[in-house]
């Protein structure tokens, strides 16, 4: 989980400081987080971080788990998931965009929009709801694939295939 400073605004949604609010509570072991709370609490910190560096139109790539981040200097920013190609896009031309994700206290479920995919060295996105397929063609796909590699290979095939839960036997999406 990515540690929150004390002047920061606390987590909880209170709109109060961190060190004023949930800080105490903490420290005394009080919050216990489960894994799924902190990847979700992790991964909004980073597409927060990632929609800043699009505004500011500034490129990044940042790996979290099985996802990457990714910001470029037109102002977009999107994130992926490797397992399935799966994107959401997070910002337009520096304007962020509603954070599509929902959780219940067993699973985290994001709303995805796209697949993309890296051929001919460029990032290619597909839209689920009309398959139109976009050419994003200054993305930095040489880096996205690159950070690819690097999950892939720091993660087992079989973890990697665990990723998603099959609704008709789990009852349940990730």
């Amino acid at each position: 989980m990515a540690k929150i400073g004390r002047n920061e605004q606390c987590r909880c949604g209170s709109g109060r400081k961190f060190k004023h609010c949930c800080l105490l509570k903490v420290q005394a072991g009080m919050i216990q987080t489960s894994p799924e709370a902190a990847l979700k609490i992790s991964l909004v910190s980073e597409i927060e971080a990632i929609q800043q560096a699009a505004k500011e139109k500034r490129q990044k790539i940042k790996e979290l788990g099985v996802f990457i981040l990714l910001a470029t200097v037109e102002g977009d920013s999107w994130l992926l998931e490797i397992t399935d190609c799966d994107a959401v896009q997070l910002s337009r031309q520096g304007e962020p965009l509603p954070i599509p994700i929902d959780e219940n206290p067993e699973t985290i479920e994001i709303n995805w929009s796209h697949t993309f995919d890296l051929s001919h060295k460029q990032f290619e996105l597909t839209a689920y709801n009309d398959k139109s397929k976009f050419v994003m063609a200054n993305y930095p796909s040489k880096e996205i694939s690159a950070s690819i590699k690097r999950i892939k290979k720091r993660f087992s095939s079989e973890l990697l295939n665990r990723v998603h839960v099959n609704p008709e036997t789990e009852g349940r999406v990730v």
